[in-house]
Parts: C-alpha cells; structure tokens; sequence
C-alpha cells in the first residue's frame, strides 16, 4: 500500500520517539506521536524542539507542515487507528543494573484495548531479552505480534542514522509482522536483518557493549603510554590502519558516557547473570572507565601539586559538560562524575558549555545545581588554578591560547582530557599541557 495510507503510533516523544517519528514522517508515512508529557506535546506543536539534536527540528517542521506529524496526549492517541505503533518509553535501570519496564508495560496495557485487529507493536526503547514475550503478555491480544526493532541513533547525528543506517534490525516470531515493519523502511538503501526476538534484543546491547569496550581499551593504552614513555596519538594511528581494528572508538578520552553505553554495559552483565555466565570482560570495560574518572582527577591534582583527595581551595574551570559533542545530554557525563569528585575533594569548579548558555532547562538545573555555569569561556577560566577540557565542542578546539593564558596566568596547565589541542602550541604561550596518553 501507498506509505501514505500507512499510519504509525509512536508512543513516547523522547529522543528515541521523536526521532523516530520525526524521520518516518520525513519517508512518506502518517505518524502521530504521543507523549504522557502535556508540557512538551504543546511545545512540539507549537514547533519547540526540547532537545539538541543536528537537523532534527528541520525534518520536524517539514513533517507538520505537510501533515504527516502530529502531537497528541497520550498513548492511546497515538494508538488509535494506527497499523504499526513504536513503543520508545524509558527503560530506566534500576540499582542491580536491570532494565526497568515498567514504563513500556504500562504503555503496553493502556494501548491494548483500543488497537486494531491485525496491528503491530514495536519496542524501539533498548529492552532486556524477553521482553518482545512480556509486551505480548501484557497486551493480551493474540491477533496482535509485537516486534523487536531496535534504534542505534547517536546522539548528535541520529537524523542521519535514522535515514542512513548501516543496518536495520527487526526480531519477530511472526514472519509476516516481520515483513510489515521491514517494509517501512524499502526506500531506504540498507541491510535488513531479520532474526527472532531474543536476538534482535541481544544486538542491540552487545553493540554497544563492544563500542564501549573500545573505547576503555583505548584509554587503558593511553594509560599505559603514559607510564612508558609512549605516545597515544601515533599508536592509534598505527593500530586503526589495520582494518579488522579500524579507527572508530579508539579516542582517548575521559571515559564514556551518556544515556546509553553506561545503562546498557551494566545491563549486559546483569543479563548474563541472570542467566548464569559471569561477563567477567564487561565487568572489566566498566571497571577500566571508573578508573579513567580517577585518572582525570589525579592530573588535575598534579597540576596544582596536590592530593587529589584535598583540593580545598583549588578552582577548577571545566570547559564541556555534556558527555560528547553535538547533544544537550547530561546524563552520565564522565565530565561531571570528574566534577563531583573534584568537589568531594574541596574544589570549586566553574563550568562552560555551549548548551548552557542563557536560560538552564529543568534537567540542567536539577543536574548542575553544585556547580558554577558560565555564560562563556572567560568566565569559566578567570581565576583557575587548572582549566579541564572535557567535551570535543569545535570551539574548544580553537579556542584562543593567548587570551587563556592572560585570564589564568602563565604557568597554568591546561588538562586536555580529548587531546583536542596541540601541545606545543599551549606551551608557547607559557602554558603547561597534560593530554590523556600524550608524551
């Protein structure tokens, strides 16, 4: 059938639903996405994007303009008359490191007595294994198959890897639900997966077990330059020419982050426990990026010739909040769990970040409410005694030497937790440099 007589649900209006949303209406199809939020449906349709994200708010607006987008209250709005409806609630995880479902079973069961015979439910929320069954206990609908079609969008360029994927992903025990859902996506140029629920789930958690994985990895070698006199930089190059390696995930960095690769590695080893193997090489990764948190706070104490447990008196300016470049997303940011050690610690910390600036959202509030937001760059250094790159924002990387070294003083160091500046450059201008695994 024409994709215009094709109408999706998508329940939830996070960053997951409203990229889905936003994206499907992009390719032709009506979507009416719904939200448990009355707040953030009114800004949605009065055309306010609550989040930061490249091109987002474009594709939006095109999609409400030609009415193949609406904003509703509700799950069942958004349910209603649909043919394929996308659950992408909140998964929050709970203390043990599993995935609470409470909010996709609640959406599960409002939905269920109002969909249409036939349709079918889609969990895009990242889900424990098993969950593709739970959905279908809870809807209590035999003549109604859920599908496991799991998202992979990074923060930053979701746009483009909603559209542009390198893959598509879609667990079914029916086929023919299977094929439905992979019909929705025939215009976009790509590989279609098809694998039965359990593995689909599996997927999506091992993916971003592995890029995590890299990414400790790169920084326990980082570690390990340090120590032997090595420089992280041309061993990157080195083994990110080998194509089975490549370069992807092997920056150096302050750990990761973010709303994803925390919640998900932790729920990879609690999965695994919860069916008997100990994922002693996950507990590893996670172990590796708390230590990368030690790692920036013990710099930071060097620099100032101190114990990293008594920096009272010390102030620290941290330029870059978010846990990357490109998102307005706080959660999880390895630059505030270095922030909130530092402050243990005694330190008064000054932050910058460009997504901060003007007004604080709610969330940001809530977020940063210990620490000093500046409006700029200036404000954030003047007077520190240690100024921290944490986030690859572009104008960090060419952020002016000179005037820094004027605001803090000559003989201050600049811990460059993203390697985003030239050493060389920085001592130039009577500046000490500390990078993560740079001679």
């Amino acid at each position: 059938m024409p994709h215009s007589d094709v109408r999706l649900g998508v329940v939830g209006t996070g960053y997951v639903g409203l990229t889905t949303g936003a994206c499907f209406a992009h390719l032709g199809y009506r979507v009416v996405c719904g939200d448990i939020d009355q707040r953030k449906v009114d800004l949605l349709n009065d055309g306010l994007i609550p989040i930061v994200e490249d091109g987002l708010a474009e594709v939006v607006e095109a999609a409400r303009e030609s009415g193949m987008l609406e904003f509703v209250f509700g799950s069942q709005a958004a349910a209603r008359d649909a043919d394929i409806v996308f659950l992408c609630v909140p998964t929050p995880q709970g203390e043990d490191g599993s995935a609470d479902l409470s909010y996709i079973e609640q959406a599960a069961r409002e939905i269920a007595p109002i969909l249409r015979p036939g349709a079918v439910v889609v969990n895009k929320s990242t889900v424990p294994v098993g969950s593709t069954i739970a959905v279908e206990r809870v809807l209590g609908r035999p003549d109604v198959s859920v599908v496991s079609n799991p998202e992979f969008l990074r923060e930053g360029t979701a746009v483009g890897d909603f559209l542009s994927p390198e893959r598509v992903v879609i667990g079914a025990a029916n086929p023919e639900a299977a094929q439905r859902v992979a019909a929705l996506y025939s215009t976009i140029d790509t590989k279609i997966i098809t694998t039965d629920p359990a593995s689909a789930e599996t997927i999506k958690y091992a993916a971003n077990g592995f890029l995590a994985m890299k990414i400790s990895f790169v920084n326990a070698v980082a570690a390990m330059c340090e120590h032997v006199g090595a420089d992280v930089a041309a061993v990157v190059d080195g083994i990110g020419s080998d194509t089975r390696i490549g370069s992807r995930f092997l920056s150096p960095g302050p750990g990761w982050g973010g709303s994803c690769f925390p919640k998900d590695s932790r729920a990879l080893v609690k999965i695994a426990d919860d069916h008997g193997y100990d994922f002693s090489l996950m507990r590893g990764v996670i172990s590796v990026n708390d230590e990368q948190r030690h790692r920036m706070v013990d710099k930071i104490a060097r620099a100032v010739g101190r114990h990293p447990s008594d920096l009272s008196g010390v102030k620290v300016a941290a330029l870059g909040l978010t846990f990357k470049a490109g998102t307005d997303d706080l959660r999880e940011s390895p630059a505030l769990r270095v922030v909130a050690d530092l402050r243990t610690a005694g330190a008064t910390v000054a932050g910058y970040d460009p997504t901060t600036v003007g007004e604080l959202s709610p969330i940001q509030e809530a977020t940063l409410a210990d620490t000093v937001v500046c409006q700029n760059v200036d404000d954030a250094v003047d007077g520190a005694d240690v100024v921290c790159i944490f986030t690859e924002w572009p104008e960090f990387t060419d952020i002016d030497l000179e005037r820094l070294a004027v605001r803090v003083g000559a003989g201050t160091t600049v811990v460059d937790t993203r390697n985003l500046l030239e050493p060389v450059q920085v001592k130039a201008v009577g500046l000490r440099y500390d990078g993560v695994g740079r001679r």
